[in-house]
């Protein structure tokens, strides 16, 4: 089995999932990314598929690029302009070809964390 990719958005300022966000993925190679997904959350702040499905997993660096600012705005979450956090890029290396990769974002108008999950 070959590895792939998955992510999922929580609003912690709300205590539920974060419908509707943007994600965007870049493959990273030194100083140059070059996007190779694209998907937007659902109601249960997942994507509806893998983001990175095995046909297209390797071993590198990615980053995920979280565009919450949208999100943050639609859910009266912001009360001034420019945003204390818009898009939230996670740059991670994936050194195992045959694992499975789930990185989360946990979201909050003033601050977030990821991790690696399962």
């Amino acid at each position: 089995m070959s590895g792939y990719l998955t992510t999922h958005v929580l609003d912690t300022a709300r205590g539920c999932p974060a419908e509707g966000i943007r994600i965007l993925l870049y493959r990273v190679s030194g100083t140059s990314r070059r996007k190779i997904a694209e998907a937007v959350t659902n109601a249960d702040g997942r994507t509806d598929a893998p983001i990175l499905p095995e046909a297209g997993f390797s071993v590198g660096t990615y980053e995920l690029v979280f565009c919450a600012g949208a999100y943050l705005r639609a859910t009266g979450q912001v009360a001034k302009e420019p945003l204390f956090l818009d898009e939230i890029p996670l740059r991670f290396g994936a050194s195992d070809g045959a694992a499975h990769y789930h990185v989360p974002l946990l979201l909050s108008p003033f601050g977030y964390s990821t991790y690696r999950g399962s």
